[in-house]
């Protein structure tokens, strides 16, 4: 019996993805949970296992295709028909059939005809331009959101500018002898537009706040040998995760996202941390789940399990879906601070910073902490300034308050 190996469902909007590499050929055996594809995806570079054992019948997108969602990519004989199938077995020797690709229909605002995100689409409705006139310049003439742009733009000129004037202007590609081209593709061009549409999307703005980490620096240190016997790297970072928790319960609205379909706004009442990863492929964003029901260690060893598999480039679709609240951690890189971009369709993110010794006044003296900068970038959209200052003192009084801090991460 043969059984048709399509591309899952990622979810939150992923609907195609980039075959990468294929790990099997056709004819091989394999097995349940082996993996078979390498396909990157607007989130992550992701390896697919096989659903079933079987052998390869038949693999049906190229590397470099660009697969959609519910696309079979790979036919696999699972061997259950019997004897009596293999005459119908040995008649699929013949040349099969081509794949049918996706017709480019005429479609209003995007129809199913359309290849294009739906971000793309989105994009489309608001620049007012009718998607199913514009060329697309992806792979497999997907269109992106610069050909919606240029559309715009050609739109917008062809109302004042004669035709002469409509023509785009010669841009000069010369070089210097000692300049180098690096094409912009791959998981780099990927992250690229999901910056510049978080950017355009989002009404972002940046809170900033310091915090004393003097007694947090102490609290880890008292952790730590506990943390070596379960084999755990125990960094300040699962201990900021769980003084999140009460801050985020406290202020839903950080903990949320907006829906532009409906217009709504959706608090969610569980804590998924994405925790952005810096890779030699570059910046990815594995999830801690329920965070609110795991201590420090827990967190600990899963962080670094997830960070070393994202390094690798092995983690699987679960383990870079379902965040609902991000950290960018850059503090053991260096600078004082930063204003991260919202990992839409999240409110909010919050970037940890360097933590350095620096002169304090407390009760009217001068005293040297360990200190740090918060900063929370957020949807103005969704909450304001108030609303996004109060949270974040509301993380900083717990990081430096032992007894609650205590009380939060065991």
């Amino acid at each position: 019996m043969v059984f048709e190996f399509k591309l899952p469902d990622i979810g939150e909007g992923v609907s195609e993805g980039e075959i990468l590499k294929w790990m099997v050929k056709q004819g091989d055996q394999v097995t349940e949970d082996q993996p078979l594809v390498e396909v990157m995806t607007d989130k992550v570079n992701v390896q697919i296992p096989s659903p079933r054992s079987g052998k390869v019948a038949e693999i049906r997108a190229k590397e470099g295709d660009i697969a959609k969602v519910g696309q079979t990519i790979m036919v696999i004989d699972d061997g259950s028909a019997g004897p009596a199938a293999r005459p119908q077995a040995a008649a699929s020797t013949a040349p099969a059939p081509p794949v049918q690709q996706p017709r480019q229909e005429p479609a209003q605002q995007g129809g199913p005809g359309v290849m294009a995100t739906p971000a793309t689409r989105r994009l489309a409705r608001e620049l007012g331009v009718d998607i199913s006139t514009v060329s697309g310049s992806g792979p497999q003439g997907r269109i992106t959101d610069d050909d919606l742009r240029r559309a715009a733009s050609a739109k917008s000129q062809s109302v004042q500018a004669s035709p002469a004037m409509q023509q785009p202007a010669t841009i000069s590609t010369a070089r210097e002898p000692d300049e180098e081209v690096v094409p912009l593709r791959g998981l780099r061009k990927i992250i690229a537009e999901r910056m510049v549409k978080s950017s355009q999307t989002a009404a972002q703005v940046t809170h900033v706040d310091e915090a004393d980490m003097t007694e947090l620096v102490l609290l880890r240190e008292a952790f730590k040998g506990s943390a070596e016997k379960r084999g755990v790297h125990l960094t300040y970072l699962p201990f900021v995760i769980k003084a999140l928790v009460p801050a985020l319960k406290e202020f839903p609205y950080v903990n949320s996202s907006l829906d532009e379909e409906s217009g709504s706004i959706v608090l969610k009442r569980h804590y998924n941390i994405g925790i952005a990863t810096d890779t030699d492929q570059g910046l990815v964003v594995p999830v801690v789940k329920g965070v609110d029901g795991k201590d420090i260690f827990e967190i600990g060893a899963e962080i670094g399990k997830l960070a070393d598999k994202a390094k690798k480039g092995q983690l699987t679709l679960d383990e870079v879906r379902g965040s609902t609240f991000t950290i960018t951690n850059v503090g053991s890189i260096g600078g004082m601070f930063a204003t991260p971009i919202i990992n839409l369709p999240e409110a909010a993110i919050l970037g940890l910073h360097k933590i350095a010794k620096r002169p304090v006044v407390r009760d009217g003296k001068v005293e040297v902490r360990d200190m740090t900068y918060l900063s929370l970038s957020f949807d103005h959209r969704i909450f304001d300034g108030a609303y996004a200052a109060r949270f974040t003192t509301r993380v900083i009084d717990t990081l430096q308050d032992t007894k609650k801090l205590l009380s939060e991460v065991l």
